[in-house]
């Protein structure tokens, strides 16, 4: 009898303190819990905050530099003495200068370069609506805008040099009138439609020469206009 009363007492004990032990359990579960998804919360903040900060450094400042000298020899030893446009240089400069930082601050913001790529294919199909801008412009822009981003990507001293210097010796070389001559184009209004025969090409290319006193090599008829006995002809000679 006794010792079904110490066993029932047991028992009872038990069944008292159990319960206490689990909720002292659950709770001390919660704080840790709770404790992990603070720290995981603080780590997202802190990597915000690294994430938003834009460092400048001196590799900025040496970056920018190679890439102002590098177009201002394409606009002051190329593009000018050989086209001789004022109109476009701020555009090329200004468009190489949002590049460049548009490029910079997108890098270092950990955003994806697809975004810099994007907006260097939206700014290299720009078309200007009050003012046709022609291919080879058109291609000088596109010159200066990869010129802002590849030097804004940060990529070894060395190697944005040599890059720098393969651009700058390219553009000389195709458009520097040394290597290759410039050849340019013109279209006139010529009265003398008997000389448009093909068996008076000769004759006709003499008398274009006389009147206009441009070294012309060769000729295209664009639209003949028997009404006004008027041609319209593309002249090509070189400067």
């Amino acid at each position: 009898m006794i010792r079904i009363k110490t066993i029932a007492t047991l028992v009872l004990f038990l069944f008292l303190c159990i319960p206490g032990r689990v909720s002292i359990a659950q709770q001390t579960v919660d704080e840790e819990i709770h404790s992990l998804e603070t720290s995981v919360t603080d780590k997202k903040t802190d990597k915000k905050k690294v994430k938003d900060i834009i460092e400048i450094d001196n590799t900025f400042y040496i970056n920018l530099a190679i890439n102002v000298v590098a177009v201002l020899i394409i606009i002051t030893l190329i593009y000018y003495p050989n086209n001789r446009k004022k109109d476009y240089i701020f555009t090329y400069f200004i468009f190489n200068i949002i590049i460049f930082l548009l490029t910079y601050v997108l890098n270092e913001v950990k955003i994806s370069m697809g975004a810099a790529f994007g907006l260097f294919a939206v700014f290299s199909m720009l078309r200007y609506r009050t003012d046709g801008i022609s291919m080879k412009d058109m291609t000088y822009l596109f010159i200066f805008i990869a010129t802002g981003l590849l030097n804004a990507i940060r990529l070894e001293l060395q190697e944005t040099g040599i890059i720098n210097a393969i651009i700058v010796a390219s553009t000389f070389i195709l458009d520097g009138n040394v290597f290759i001559k410039r050849e340019l184009t013109k279209n006139v209004q010529y009265d003398n439609i008997e000389l448009i025969k093909p068996e008076q090409h000769e004759a006709l290319m003499e008398d274009l020469k006389k009147r206009t006193g441009l070294n012309i090599h060769r000729i295209a008829i664009n639209k003949l206009d028997f009404l006004k006995d008027t041609a319209n002809i593309r002249i090509y000679y070189y400067e």
